[in-house]
Formats: C-alpha cells, sequence, structure tokens
C-alpha cells in the first residue's frame, strides 16, 4: 500500500516511512555495503532508514554515530543506484516483519516477503526483529526432554525441551541432513512447528531443501527464512533475529511446540566479523570482532520458553579447521544445553548419523532428570565403546586374538551397538531407497540392555546396520 501527502508510504511487509516530505537527511558517502548518512536530526543505532529510488526502496540499519550529525549504516539490499545527496526518510524504529498463522508453509526472506513465488504474507500484526527477551517473571523452566525418534541422539545426548542444541561439525559430516529429520519429527511426532532460519545459505542448497521438505510433508508446519550467500551482510547478520521473531510469534500465538532451527550460525558471526571490520573496528582474537560475545548473547538469550510454549533451538555450528577452541566456536558452546559433536571419522566408517557417542553430551542426561534406567543404560553403551576406542590399536597391530575373553566380549557387543545406532532418515529416502524409521526412546533402552547383555550375540553384525528397533 502506498499513499503519499502528509501521512507515509508503507512498502508491504516493511516499515513505514515517517514523514516522506521531511527526510531526515541525505546520502554522504557509499562504501560498498557501507553508507555514510548526513542528518538533521541523529537517529538512534538499529533504527531503520529507507531511500527510494526508481519506484525501489534501499533499507538501511544506522551501527555507527560518528559524529553529532552523521551516522554510518549498513545496507540491507545491493547498493548500486544510491548516489550522494539522495534524501534518506526515518521508518520510525527498528526493521520490523509482518506476522499472521499463515505464515506457516512459506518461504520468505529477510523483510517477510516471499520468496516461493506466492502472495505477500497477510499480516495480522508487524514485529520488531530487535527486542528484549521475555521478562524472567513470564519464563518456563525446561520441561524434561524432547523425543526425536533418533537413537544415538535421544540415548546418548537427548535434547533438553525448550533448551539449546548445537550441532558441532565440519564440512560434508551431516548436519543440514541432521536439522531436517529434526524437523520431520518435531511436525510428526510433537505435531508442532519448525521455523528455519537459513543463515547465508547458497541458493541451490536452499532450493533443494525447500523442495525435500515439500517432498517429505513437513512444509505446512514449517517456516523458511533465508538470507542468501550472496546478500548484503547486514542481511546475513539480521536473517536469525528476524526468523526468531517468527519463532516467538508462533510461540506465543499458537502455544505450540516449535523448533527453532538455524543452518549455520557460524555464518551469523562471519557477517558480524564482516561488518566489524566495515565499521573500522579494531579486531580482536584471531581476527573476530571485539563484540563477538554480546552479538552471540543477544541472539541466544531470546531463544527462551515461556508459559505460552517452548521454543527448542537446534543450531548448526561449522568447526573451522575442526578446531573446537576456536573462539566463535567457544562462544557459542557457553549457551549451549546439548552439544552434538559430528564426527569425520564415523562418516568415513559408514556410520550415520556420524555422530561422536563419546563427545557428544547433555545436561539432561542425569538420574534426577532421565532416570536411572536410562542413565545407566547410555553410561554402560558409552563404556563399551570407549573401551572398543581404546583397543582398535591393539586390534589393528597384534589382531583380534591378542584380547583377553572380556575385552573380546566388550569389543564384539560394542561393534553391534556401533551399527544398532546407526539408522535411515525419512528425509533423504528418495535418496538411499531405505525407508526411514522412528525408533521410541523406550525401544532404544530395551534393545541396547538386549545387547549389552549378551542376548543377540549370536546375530552378525550386519543386522544391526541402518535398522530401526530390533523387534
Amino acid at each position: 500500500m502506498q499513499q503519499t501527502g502528509s501521512c507515509f508510504i508503507r512498502v508491504h511487509g516493511y516499515n513505514e516511512i515517517m514523514n516522506p516530505d521531511d527526510p531526515l537527511g541525505f546520502v554522504d558517502e557509499v562504501h560498498g555495503p557501507v553508507v555514510d548518512i548526513a542528518c538533521r536530526r541523529l537517529p538512534p543505532l538499529h533504527q531503520a532508514l529507507c531511500a527510494m529510488f526508481d519506484h525501489e526502496r534501499f533499507t538501511f540499519e544506522v551501527h555507527q554515530h560518528l559524529d553529532e550529525k552523521k551516522v554510518r549504516a549498513i545496507t540491507l539490499h545491493r547498493t548500486s543506484g544510491l548516489k550522494r545527496g539522495q534524501p534518506v526518510y526515518d521508518m520510525g524504529g527498528p526493521l520490523e516483519v509482518p506476522v499472521a498463522p499463515s505464515c506457516l508453509g512459506r518461504l520468505v526472506d529477510l523483510f517477510g516477503s516471499p520468496l516461493d513465488g506466492g502472495a505477500p504474507l497477510e499480516a495480522e500484526q508487524m514485529r520488531r526483529i530487535i527486542a528484549p527477551p521475555p521478562p524472567i517473571s513470564e519464563t518456563s523452566v525446561s520441561a524434561g526432554i524432547l523425543e526425536t525418534g533418533i537413537k544415538v541422539i535421544d540415548l546418548l545426548c537427548p535434547f533438553v525441551k525448550g533448551g539449546k542444541t548445537g550441532l558441532f561439525g565440519g564440512a560434508g559430516v551431516g548436519k543440514t541432513v541432521l536439522i531436517m529429520e529434526f524437523m520431520h519429527a518435531i511436525v510428526h511426532l510433537h505435531q508442532g512447528v519448525s521455523v528455519f532460519a537459513g543463515v547465508g545459505e547458497r541458493i541451490r542448497e536452499g532450493h533443494e531443501l525447500w523442495h525435500e521438505m515439500l517432498a517429505a510433508g513437513v512444509m505446512p508446519r514449517t517456516l523458511m527464512v533465508f538470507g542468501q550467500m550472496d546478500e548484503s551482510p547486514g542481511v546475513r547478520f539480521r536473517i536469525g533475529l528476524s526468523a526468531l521473531t517468527y519463532a516467538e510469534y508462533l510461540r506465543d500465538r499458537l502455544s505450540a511446540e516449535v523448533l527453532f532451527l538455524m543452518d549455520n550460525i557460524f555464518r551469523f558471526v562471519q557477517a558480524g566479523s564482516e561488518i566489524s571490520g566495515l565499521l573500522g573496528r579494531m579486531p580482536a582474537t584471531v581476527g573476530y570482532q571485539p563484540t563477538l560475545m554480546s552479538e552471540v548473547a543477544e541472539l541466544q538469550e531470546r531463544i527462551i520458553s515461556t508459559k505460552q510454549g517452548n521454543i527448542t533451538a537446534v543450531e548448526a555450528v561449522y568447526v573451522p579447521a575442526d578446531d573446537m577452541t576456536d573462539p566463535a566456536v567457544s562462544a557459542i558452546l557457553s549457551h549451549i544445553d546439548t552439544t552434538v559433536i559430528l564426527s569425520r571419522d564415523q562418516a568415513a566408517k559408514g556410520i550415520y548419523p556420524a555422530v561422536d557417542p563419546l563427545q557428544s553430551m547433555s545436561r539432561v542426561l542425569d538420574k534426577a532428570y532421565v532416570g536411572p534406567r536410562h542413565y545407566d543404560v547410555a553410561t554402560n553403551v558409552r563404556g563399551h565403546l570407549a573401551r572398543y576406542r581404546e583397543l582398535e590399536d591393539i586390534i589393528a597391530m597384534l589382531g583380534f586374538e591378542a584380547l583377553s575373553e572380556v575385552d573380546r566380549r566388550i569389543v564384539l557387543r560394542a561393534r553391534r551397538l556401533q551399527r544398532y545406532l546407526t539408522q535411515p532418515f525419512h528425509v533423504v529416502t528418495e535418496h538411499t531407497g531405505i525407508p526411514g524409521t522412528s525408533v521410541p526412546l523406550s525401544a532404544t533402552l530395551r534393545d541396547c540392555e538386549a545387547i549389552l547383555e549378551g542376548t543377540y550375540d549370536s546375530m552378525p553384525e550386519d543386522a544391526f546396520y541402518m535398522k530401526g528397533a530390533l523387534e
């Protein structure tokens, strides 16, 4: 909707332009995605500004006050067409997105504009993407574990309902496929909704993911928000907050179990580092921005459950050079409840999902949360797998016969457990030809107890590979 005169101009899905006859200021300099604006009055930080050119709108976000009459902003669009002296208008506040229950099933960009070729979202209300977290009085504590139907996750590193889970791994170890399976689980097991934030996604990957979600039948209960790799760093930096705004709305409006997924949060950190360099800030440790910790916290502290509903977050985290001590990885780890480490060694052995059972952990894997039976089974499984890993070098050098009778038994059962914890996924059935399976936690505990007790010692190891429950 556009209305001229002294009221306002509104483009669908965007903030209003305040006083179009009275611009806030004028473009002074343009350096790539950075724009310096000479202002008649100084706007606050994070204020959304815009300029009109050839019936197209350029949106900026204020990131720095240079002096009493000049601000430095990051563009949220391409900058071709901008020129010095162009009038810049105030949009009245931080960036807003249109929210409504009809957003489910849609593919949108940072501004809530459709990317799927469909009609624009009919906004029930407009919500600011930069907002404080709910007050402590309205938050709720985690209510146990969230079953996913994935054996190795539910057994060894269970998700905290209303908590944050990090999928840590290098390139090509299966983070995105695992995220897709979580989306399938939340829709089919918990009748919840999913919000997917594609931070710096390649266009090809986003297109494939969208069509795979349609084929898997989970898109009607899913919203996908994409900030693509070729867009401004300002878009990649804010796309997570935009998607989180939708997740908060669905939590409050539908009182549903909301799964919030980010792929990949490391690209959010990279975008922040790029913006920091563009603004002229001195880099800190390993070249990261000095505001790394506060920027990660700004996003993470809003992922919270309230009395209206839960937001459970799953965040894919690229680990540079597989180095878990990287400052960006450490900053993210400090907010995580469940750590799922995806191992290249596991993937090389054909163990999928490639979860490292010895490094992955969860704060709720405790008798007080999961009960003594689950805790004891998980501890025994992890103990068998740890002993097998210790003996692998001896087996390679001296052979299996060099082991004691007790160690032989442990190794044989550990190998069966290792293969049992593999699982075919629903979302890749088209590619593998193997029907996906979902295994209840009770069945996983029963099967692992039987393997540990020797019930299946006579079965060949191949009988455990890429199967669901044993009975």
